[in-house]
């Protein structure tokens, strides 16, 4: 039986964060509320929990999975950032935006993208997401809880649980989120480009 926890958006209950936080150690995969629409997470460097939630999701190893990190500082772990694009990256984060930087060693080969070793890196806004990553010390791996054959993306916790009952381990009920996906920017080039927007205005980054 999949879990479900009911956990105040704005002060999440320690006690239900730190019970979310040993599933995900012990190799489950979770539903959890973000600033945008659900994703679904699990830990980085747990092989089988991110090949499930690849298959739940219906995406193959070229499909950017995205590296959810508590702050500016943990993105330099796992990506090359110069000046320029910290000073971008500090302006926007925390807030809705997935942002394409070179992935260093420390991210596992699996979830780079296989011909570009890029990783999508976001600083999540929402409280409990952040409470999640704060409990667990280190980074999630995720994905938009978008399922295969569906137009739109989860964003009702009521129906991610029934649709996904049995697959995973916990939804988190967060409150309702949106449809309206992060916005994705590319900054592994010589200027920021715009590969998808959405809540995040790209104006922050010039585009």
């Amino acid at each position: 039986m999949t879990q479900y926890f009911e956990v105040h958006p704005q002060n999440p209950q320690a006690r239900l964060i730190r019970q979310a936080a040993q599933i995900i150690q012990g190799g489950g995969i979770v539903a959890a509320p973000t600033d945008s629409a659900y994703a679904l997470v699990c830990r980085l460097d747990d092989k089988a929990a991110v090949e499930k939630l690849r298959r739940i999701r219906g995406v193959d190893e070229k499909h950017h999975l995205t590296l959810l990190v508590r702050d500016l500082s943990e993105i330099a772990t796992y990506a090359r950032v110069d000046n320029r694009q910290y000073r971008q990256l500090k302006a926007v984060t925390p807030g809705p935006y997935t942002v394409i930087l070179e992935a260093t060693k420390e991210v596992p080969r699996r979830l780079s993208h296989p011909s570009r070793k890029t990783i999508g890196i976001r600083v999540p806004e929402n409280a409990i997401l952040l409470a999640l990553l704060e409990e667990l010390g280190e980074p999630l791996i995720g994905t938009t809880l978008q399922l295969p054959g569906d137009d739109n993306m989860l964003s009702d916790p009521d129906e991610v649980r029934e649709r996904l009952d049995r697959q995973i381990e916990l939804v988190i009920d967060g409150g309702a989120g949106t449809l309206e996906p992060t916005t994705i920017i590319d900054l592994t080039g010589p200027i920021a480009s715009l590969v998808r927007e959405g809540r995040g205005d790209p104006a922050a980054f010039g585009l």
